[in-house]
């Protein structure tokens, strides 16, 4: 199990445990091979977290230790699952701001990135749209794929807020960031599906989307400043579901131990009613 690195550290091993908790059906993942992990990150950094034995910070809020590699590994090897079965991989470490050659935010692989390349590799889907709605910028993940006409990327989140990127005009034809004002509920999250999201998605005609699901922007978190509902929650899974044929999620943020399980479960409520 993947250790923050100290007790008080918000992405803690009791986020995972409280939604396995919930959801006593989950159907174990498997570990992703390296190479399906190097089809985004270069190969020296994923040696280098194979490495890893001792406990050592990979930068400022991302910690590392023994068990990182079999963790980092199982977290992407369950979003490869997710988007074989459209499932929803609940999973941690987190992975969106994850760079090709470094960890950022709590993050060591980009899960979902690895996932869309799965996709396209192994899958037969060539065309991926990615919809982030974790109150962070996916900066990770717009870097991996920010010059790929293959991938759609869109990010709706807090700004300005860390990392600090994702702003007003920072897209291009195949990145689309929406950035929504601290205070930011349900009307307006769900007015950027209505008039951006939704109408972007569908002009991309993705073969299949996955979604970076993290629950920051619930009104309760800890790490953010939006005011998303369990209702607001449910009715952006359904919008999500809706928005082709085949789709799959990953777990990113959300850091309110009680909050998570009812948040996830209300989100699942949405992505099944499609």
């Amino acid at each position: 199990m993947h250790s923050p690195g100290h007790h008080a550290h918000p992405e803690s091993p009791h986020r995972l445990q409280r939604l396995l908790d919930r959801f006593p059906g989950f159907v174990h993942g498997r570990h992703a091979e390296p190479a399906q992990i190097e089809r985004v990150h270069d190969g020296a950094y994923v040696a280098a977290v194979d490495a890893v034995l001792d406990e050592v910070w990979l930068d400022t809020d991302t910690y590392a230790g023994a068990t990182t590699w079999e963790a980092a590994r199982l977290a992407a090897g369950c979003a490869i699952h997710a988007v074989e079965v459209g499932g929803f991989a609940l999973v941690r470490p987190p992975g969106h701001h994850a760079m090709r050659a470094s960890a950022m935010g709590f993050c060591i692989f980009n899960n979902v990135a690895i996932a869309a390349r799965h996709a396209q590799v192994e899958l037969g889907l060539p065309r991926v749209a990615i919809v982030d709605f974790d109150v962070h910028h996916g900066n990770g993940t717009e870097a991996l794929f920010r010059n790929d006409p293959s991938v759609l990327m869109v990010s709706v989140h807090q700004w300005p807020f860390w990392p600090g990127t994702g702003g007003p005009g920072s897209g291009d034809e195949h990145t689309l960031n929406v950035p929504l004002g601290a205070g930011s509920g349900d009307a307006e999250y769900l007015s950027a599906f209505d008039d951006i999201v939704e109408p972007a998605v569908s002009a991309f005609a993705p073969d299949v989307v996955l979604v970076s699901a993290g629950f920051d922007a619930h009104r309760d978190d800890p790490l953010a400043e939006m005011e998303v509902s369990v209702d607001g929650f449910r009715e952006l899974g359904r919008r999500c579901g809706a928005l082709a044929p085949r789709v799959a999620a990953v777990l990113e943020g959300g850091y309110n131990l009680d909050t998570l399980p009812d948040l996830v479960e209300a989100a699942l409520e949405g992505f099944t009613e499609r």
